[in-house]
C-alpha cells in the first residue's frame, strides 16, 4: 500500500487517464473524510476472455486499492440475463445461466491478475436481482420514467429510427443502479458508454435517501492499430492470457501517439512517473522506442513476472532487431504426403498448425506476403509447394508466429 497521501494527491492519481468524474468536487469531499471509499465495478460475463481494453477499469480499481480504499467487483450474472444495451443498435442475444456461469469464472480468474484478491469483495448480483418479487420490482421501476430512459443515446436513436427495443432492455439501467444501492457504492467505474447507467445509480441512491455515488468513466483503449477500439473482432487486441513474447511484440507495434494513453490505462507505472514520461516525450528528451520498450516490459511483467519480461524483450530483439530465428520454435508434426500433382497444400498446413484461424485466412496471408518458409516469403497464390521445401523447414506467419515442420509419424 502507498504511503498516506493527501486527498488532493489521491485525486490526481484517480484523475489520471479518466474521461469524466461526475461530480469531481463530490469525490474530493469524500476523500477528505479520511474514510476508505467503496469503489464499485460491475461487469456482465457475456464473453470469457479479457484483453487490455477490458482491463482498463480493473487497473483503475487497483489504484483505489493501492490508495487504501475498498473495492467491490460485481459479476452481473443477473443483469447478463438482460444484456447491456449500451452502445447497441439492436437487442443483445440472451445467454443461458450455464454460459453466464462459465464466462464468470473465467473472467474472475483473469480479473485477479490485476486486482488484489485479498482486498476485493466479490459479489454476484443474482443474489438480489433474482430475489426481487413483483412488489419490489414495481417500487424500483417507479423511480424512473420512460422519458428518462429514452434520453439514452442508444435508446433514443433506436426509437427515432424505428428499430425495436425490447421491454426487458429498459430494466437494465434500473438493475445496475440497484446494484449501487445494495452495496452502498461511493464511486462507480465504467466506460464512457456507461455514463447513463452510472448516473442512474446516482439518481436512485438520492431518491432512496442515500448519499449518491460519484461516477467515474474511462475512455476506450485503441487497439494495436491505434485507430479502432481494442476488439477481438478487429484483430487488434492484446489478451491478458497471450504469451509474454506476443504481448511484448504487440505493444511494440502500437503507434507512438498512443503510448502515454497505454501507460495511463494499461500499465502499473506510477502516475508521477507517467507525467514525467509524457513531458519528456513532448520535449524530445526521451526516445520513443526506449519508452515503448519500457511500456511493453511493464505490461508483460504485470501479467507474468520480470523474468518473462526480460525473455520477451530478448525474443523481440532476436526476431526483429537482429532478424534471427528464435531459439524456442515449437515443432509441428505435419503430414507432407503430396497430392496427385506431387505438391503439398501449404495453406491447410498453416491452418492445422494454428498459425492461421482458417485455410481462407492462410491463403490471404500467403497472398499478402505474410508467410515465409526458411526466411523466404511464399509468392502470392503459392498455396501448393514441393514437399522437399517443407521437410524440416521453419514456417513463419506474420512477425511473431513460427513452427518447425517435422514429419508426422
Amino acid at each position: 500500500m502507498a504511503p498516506m497521501l493527501s486527498p488532493e494527491e489521491q485525486l490526481h492519481i484517480i484523475q489520471s487517464g479518466a474521461a469524466q468524474i461526475v461530480p469531481e468536487e463530490a469525490l474530493l469531499a469524500k476523500l477528505k473524510r479520511g474514510v476508505p471509499l467503496n469503489a464499485k465495478l460491475g461487469v456482465d460475463p457475456t464473453a470469457p476472455d479479457i484483453h487490455l481494453g477490458h482491463a482498463v477499469p480493473l487497473r483503475k480499481l487497483r489504484q483505489f486499492q493501492d490508495l487504501g480504499h475498498e473495492v467491490t467487483l460485481i459479476i452481473g450474472d443477473g443483469t447478463a440475463l438482460i444484456g447491456d444495451p449500451s452502445g447497441r443498435n439492436s437487442t443483445r442475444p440472451q445467454l443461458s445461466r450455464e454460459q453466464i456461469a462459465e464466462n464468470a469464472q473465467t473472467y474472475v480468474d483473469q480479473a485477479f491478475k490485476v486486482l488484489d484478491p485479498e482486498k476485493t469483495t466479490l459479489r454476484y448480483n443474482s443474489e438480489w436481482i433474482l430475489d426481487l418479487d413483483m412488489e419490489g420490482l414495481l417500487k424500483l421501476l417507479a423511480n424512473f420514467t420512460v422519458a428518462r430512459i429514452l434520453e439514452r443515446d442508444d435508446f433514443h436513436n433506436r426509437y427515432t429510427s424505428g428499430q425495436s427495443i425490447s421491454l426487458h432492455e429498459f430494466l437494465y439501467p434500473v438493475m445496475q443502479a440497484y446494484d449501487s444501492v445494495v452495496i452502498k457504492a461511493d464511486v462507480e467505474l465504467g466506460g464512457t458508454d456507461q455514463l447513463f447507467n452510472l448516473l442512474a445509480g446516482r439518481e436512485l441512491m438520492e431518491k432512496m435517501g442515500m448519499e449518491p455515488q460519484v461516477c467515474l468513466t474511462l475512455p476506450l483503449l485503441e487497439g494495436t492499430d491505434g485507430v479502432k477500439k481494442m476488439s477481438k473482432s478487429y484483430g487488434n487486441y492484446i489478451g491478458l492470457t497471450d504469451e509474454p513474447q506476443d504481448i511484448f511484440g504487440k505493444v511494440m507495434s502500437i503507434p507512438d501517439e498512443i503510448m502515454v494513453k497505454y501507460f495511463r490505462l494499461a500499465s502499473t507505472v506510477a502516475v508521477d512517473e507517467i507525467d514525467r514520461i509524457e513531458a519528456g516525450l513532448a520535449a524530445g528528451e526521451l526516445h520513443p522506442n526506449k519508452v515503448k520498450r519500457a511500456l511493453a516490459a511493464n505490461i508483460v511483467e504485470a501479467y507474468y513476472d520480470q523474468a518473462a519480461a526480460v525473455a520477451a524483450e530478448e525474443h523481440f530483439d532476436t526476431v526483429f532487431k537482429n532478424h534471427e530465428m528464435p531459439d524456442d520454435i515449437p515443432d509441428f508434426a505435419a503430414d507432407l504426403t503430396p497430392n496427385d500433382e506431387g505438391l503439398v497444400y501449404v495453406a491447410k498446413l498453416i491452418a492445422d498448425a494454428g498459425l492461421a484461424q482458417s485455410v481462407g485466412e492462410a491463403r490471404r496471408l500467403i497472398d499478402g506476403g505474410g508467410v515465409k518458409v526458411n526466411g523466404e516469403p511464399l509468392a502470392p497464390k503459392a498455396y501448393n509447394v514441393e514437399p522437399s521445401l517443407l521437410e524440416g523447414a521453419v514456417v513463419q506467419v506474420g512477425k511473431r508466429k513460427f513452427v518447425r515442420l517435422v514429419a508426422a509419424s
